[in-house]
């Protein structure tokens, strides 16, 4: 199973690919898009969906793991990442690639087995599932790769299996 982890925003996207084998992890690919600042917003959502596009025609995933979003206090900016997560949504879908969409809570749940384990917990799980030296950063591409990795942990379950029919 090859895996793409997304992890939504229109200053950074995380982005990690994982292959899942075997009950074994391996890192294919990650990184971060990155628009800056001054760049009008509908030419970073531009960018964002063109480097979407083309990641996704690097790797052949067989999915694509997105977090949902959770926003209490900023409005403005629940806002700005709604749209760049659609842009996001909407690469996928132009690609054919099947979508599915976790929560923070569900991420930790999956990659730490504890749904409210701290940010670290979750990066570190990450690293040492993925045998990598050190934590990717920025935070983004890491929340990316745990993604996926819950992906991997869920689709390979029984009752996933079960609810997808």
């Amino acid at each position: 199973m090859l895996i793409l982890g997304i992890d939504p925003g229109y200053a950074i996207v995380g982005w990690g690919v994982v292959s899942y084998q075997n009950n074994r992890f391996k890192p294919v690919g990650f990184g971060a898009i990155t628009t800056p600042a001054e760049m009008p917003f509908d030419d970073r959502l531009e960018v964002i969906y063109d480097e979407m596009q083309e990641i996704l025609r690097r790797y052949p995933v067989e999915g694509m793991a997105v977090e949902t979003l959770f926003f209490t206090n900023n409005q403005k900016t629940a806002m700005a990442v709604s749209q760049a997560r659609g842009v996001i949504l909407l690469a996928g879908k132009k690609m054919g690639v099947p979508i599915h969409q976790y929560t923070p809570l569900q991420v930790k749940q999956a990659v730490v087995g504890y749904g409210r384990a701290e940010k670290k917990q979750v990066m570190e799980m990450t690293r040492l599932l993925l045998g990598l030296d050190r934590v990717p950063k920025p935070d983004d591409t890491a929340d990316a790769l745990a993604l996926a990795i819950c992906h991997c942990h869920t689709a390979g379950s029984s009752l996933y299996r079960i609810l997808k029919k």
